[in-house]
């Protein structure tokens, strides 16, 4: 390869690099998930925590209760198992249901487009999960994650649900309060949306 063949691809590189966010020298393999099974372990380990914590709170007779969920690789396994029909996690599946039994209403609180809304609930009900709304990205709202959940939450709360639990695998879904504890799942370094 000559030299000024070498500069062309090194600079088409770097345009490249810069235009998709990508540092020139950067390595262009991404980190590996752990398998499935380590997943789905590592989840296990959140939700059974917050199974627990869930035993101590509800029900509760003087308040409405009402958790939240996230959806992409929460309460669905979009990443792992990515489908027309997303399964749910089972294990976040479990607290979903353990909440709905003693009293608590489970809201779904996500970065997805309202475009998908039907497609969404549909997915979540035929997995098995109890559905007491679900809130999504307005149509051209282009705020940041953290503050289109945030302000779904303070929503929920203005329906008089206080929120007991939070579960979700990115610090957007627990960052900005208005839940009484966050749960956060593995995301391995960002890699899990």
């Amino acid at each position: 390869m000559t030299n000024r063949l070498r500069t062309s691809v090194a600079v088409v590189a770097a345009v490249t690099a810069l235009t998709v966010g990508v540092p020139a020298t950067a390595s262009a393999a991404p980190l590996a998930l752990p398998s499935y099974e380590t997943w789905i372990s590592d989840v296990t380990a959140v939700t059974d925590t917050a199974s627990a914590y869930l035993r101590t709170r509800l029900p509760d007779p003087a308040t409405r209760t009402a958790i939240v969920l996230d959806i992409d690789n929460t309460a669905l396994q979009t990443t792992y198992r990515p489908a027309i029909t997303t399964p749910a996690t089972d294990p976040v599946l479990a607290v979903a249901k353990q909440a709905s039994a003693a009293g608590a209403a489970v809201f779904f609180v996500t970065a997805r487009s309202e475009v998908l809304g039907w497609p969404t609930e549909g997915n979540l009900k035929a997995v098995g999960y109890p559905v007491a709304g679900i809130y999504l990205r307005p149509w051209f709202n282009f705020d940041s994650d953290e503050k289109i959940k945030t302000a779904a939450r303070t929503s929920i709360e203005k329906l008089g649900y206080r929120i007991v639990a939070n579960i979700g695998n990115n610090d957007s879904d627990l960052a900005g309060g208005h839940a009484d504890r966050g749960f956060k799942l593995p995301d391995y370094d960002k890699q899990l949306s």
